[in-house]
């Protein structure tokens, strides 16, 4: 493939196997990295193994494939965990857990991408509907997201300089392996499209297409923006997935 050179980190499944598949049908050459031995969907592979938290994992991984004919100017960031806790009951690890991968980590990537991509490059991270709408038990994934989000405008700010743009975007409920669990609890599907204005979850493949638009010469002019795309989830209520939860297991 001559197209240009995208790395997807956690691409393996959900999101970021949607965006490699929808990248590769527009012509690029798609690197995927993922944790060595992470769940990997149907039709998706791995390419090279990647742990976010590991800051030598991932400098590796971007000098390595700078190195390649061409280097890369696209990267993509769907790695995500998540938990759930009131507050006054989080454990501090789980806490730790959560915002090392989606905070520290997103900076992490952020870093040495930076670093590495070829100047007119763009950089997208996966952020979340959460980052402005708060849900009880998501105390560590809300938190990171916000971060995640003022973290992408200062880091535009810093490379667009090169030319590099930097953007971020934030789905509402896409059913995921990181969602399905939560899908299996009575009440919480039903309360997400109850309170999404266009009455249904999302598709992978939706929030792929806006990432290749971010990636795109389409997107040439924005950067620093975190697109949000949630069916106007955002107009209404977050379900209260604490509550649904004691409910069910009462």
């Amino acid at each position: 493939m001559t197209g240009p050179i995208t790395v997807i980190i956690g691409g393996a499944s959900g999101i970021g196997a949607a965006t490699a598949s929808v990248l590769r049908a527009a012509g690029h050459e798609v690197v995927v990295a993922d944790l060595p031995g992470a769940a990997v969907s149907p039709g998706a592979g791995v390419d090279v193994g990647v742990d976010v938290t590991d800051e030598a994992s991932v400098e590796a991984l971007f000098t390595e494939v700078a190195g390649r004919p061409g280097g890369f100017t696209g990267v993509v960031n769907c790695a995500g965990v998540s938990t759930l806790a009131r507050v006054v009951d989080h454990d501090a690890a789980e806490w730790r857990r959560v915002v090392d991968v989606c905070l520290t980590g997103a900076f992490l990537v952020l870093k040495h991408a930076g670093r590495n991509v070829a100047d007119g490059g763009s950089l997208v991270s996966l952020s979340s509907l959460n980052a402005r709408q708060p849900g009880t038990g998501l105390a560590a994934y809300c938190a990171a997201k916000a971060g995640l989000v003022a973290l992408t405008e200062v880091t535009a700010l810093e490379l667009g300089g090169r030319g590099i743009r930097v953007n971020a975007v934030a789905p509402g409920l896409v059913v995921t392996p990181l969602t399905a669990p939560a899908m299996d609890i009575p009440g919480v599907r039903e309360e997400y499209v109850a309170n999404t204005a266009l009455g249904r979850s999302g598709e992978a493949v939706e929030i792929a297409a806006a990432i290749r638009f971010l990636l795109s010469d389409d997107a040439a002019w924005i950067t620093g923006e975190t697109l949000d795309i949630n069916g106007g989830a955002h107009l209404h209520r977050y379900p209260d997935l604490v509550g649904l939860v004691e409910k069910a297991f009462a």
